[in-house]
Order: C-alpha cells, then sequence, then structure tokens
C-alpha cells in the first residue's frame, strides 16, 4: 500500500472518529497483510498535520491519541453555531481540579487542607461525570480515604499530550509580584511558600479552563459536523 492510501485512511478514519485515536487504533483499520509499520502510520499523521496549516481546523494530539479540531483562535465565531452556552464552572472546582493535576494522587482531604475549606460533595461528583478525575487506589489510613487523579479525558480536554506539559510552577520566579488577583485560595496566606505554589497551580489550570471552557461545544462536536 502507498503511503497516499495510508495518509487517506487514517485521514478519513479520524474525520468519522468521535475520538481520539491513537497510532494503535488507526493501526487496526488494516488487516495483517497490508498493515504498515507505525513508522510509516506516524509519517501520515505528520503529513495531515502539515496540511493543516492553512485551514480552519488543526491535528491535535492529545493523551488518547489524534484528532481534528477547530483553532482556538475561531471560537468567537465558530461558537455561534450553538446557542446554547457552554456550561461555567464556579471557582471552586477549578481549583480543587488544579490541586488534584499537580498534586496528585490527593486526597480530598489534602485538598480541604491545602484550600482552608470544605470541598463540597457536589464538586467531586461533577469532575468524576466529567471523566476528568478518577479514584485510583486509597490511603492506607482510618477510613481508607479515595485517592484521586486525573485521567486521559482530562487530558483531551485541555489538548495535553501527558501531565509534563501542565505548566511548571517553576517558571513563574518572584510570586510577591503576582499581586492580589492570583490569590485563589480562600481563608489562605499568600505569603507562605507552599500555599502560594498552590495558588500558582491553581491560576495556571484557571487560566487554562477559562480559555476551553468557550470551546466546550466545539470540542465535543467536531467529530459529528466534520
Amino acid at each position: 500500500m502507498d503511503s497516499e492510501q495510508i495518509r487517506l485512511i487514517v485521514e478519513g478514519a479520524l474525520l468519522a472518529a468521535d475520538r481520539p485515536l491513537d497510532i494503535k487504533q488507526l493501526s487496526s483499520l488494516f488487516d495483517d497483510l497490508e498493515r504498515p509499520p507505525r513508522d510509516r502510520i506516524k509519517a501520515a499523521l505528520e503529513e495531515i498535520e502539515d496540511s493543516c496549516a492553512d485551514r480552519g481546523f488543526t491535528l491535535q494530539q492529545t493523551g488518547s491519541g489524534y484528532r481534528f479540531q477547530v483553532r482556538q483562535e475561531l471560537a468567537l465565531w465558530v461558537n455561534r453555531l450553538w446557542e446554547e452556552k457552554p456550561q461555567r464552572y464556579s471557582r471552586a472546582l477549578l481549583e480543587t481540579l488544579a490541586l488534584i493535576a499537580y498534586r496528585q494522587p490527593i486526597t480530598r482531604g489534602d485538598i480541604e487542607e491545602i484550600r482552608g475549606v470544605a470541598v463540597s460533595s457536589h464538586i467531586t461528583k461533577t469532575l468524576l461525570e466529567r471523566e476528568w478525575v478518577r479514584i485510583v487506589g486509597h490511603r492506607d489510613v482510618p477510613g481508607r480515604p479515595a485517592l484521586y487523579a486525573t485521567t486521559k479525558q482530562f487530558l483531551d480536554y485541555f489538548n495535553l499530550r501527558s501531565l509534563e506539559e501542565l505548566p511548571p510552577l517553576s517558571e513563574i520566579k518572584d510570586l510577591e509580584s503576582l499581586g492580589p488577583e492570583f490569590d485563589l485560595l480562600e481563608g489562605g496566606n499568600a505569603a507562605a511558600g507552599q500555599q502560594a505554589g498552590e495558588e500558582l497551580a491553581t491560576e495556571a489550570m484557571n487560566d487554562s479552563l477559562d480559555k476551553l471552557n468557550n470551546l466546550d461545544d466545539i470540542a465535543e462536536s467536531q467529530h459529528s459536523d466534520g
């Protein structure tokens, strides 16, 4: 099978799929006699990515694989296709998600200790229902509290290939220069070193979520409308 046919098959599959596809899944499209090696499928993906350079959509790699999606800078116009606005998430939920992302695995009690306020059951239920977090075990202490961690769906939503692509806290050198607008933790002390670090993690995640909230409907429907 020549490279052009491989590229067309891969491109068609990505357009038809309602979820990201990884190289293993793309490889399964071919029978044993015609299946190309992984490097040829990877080369086809690179060609497709290059061909999107001047298009209104891109080929994005996430934690679950590859998918086509509308360019983020076009969201203002494309989002007008949907009358119903995407759900906005509370600051408390964003803070909780940020702490799970940066400190996983983490218990509900750990989050409450850092934030200084209780975590409502509605927040954990929402994060679990969105499949952004999951229970990965239980801490071996009295009560055996659940340990929470992020999922591949979390990576997909934020267009991340791995957790290593989260903004590193070490990139910010002067925490005091952030100012009071970055003090996101309720009832906390922004001068404390560890807590200031948590505020920074929360702000990084909060900023990412704000950008992606407006794209929620686009991300969920991009495959169905091609």
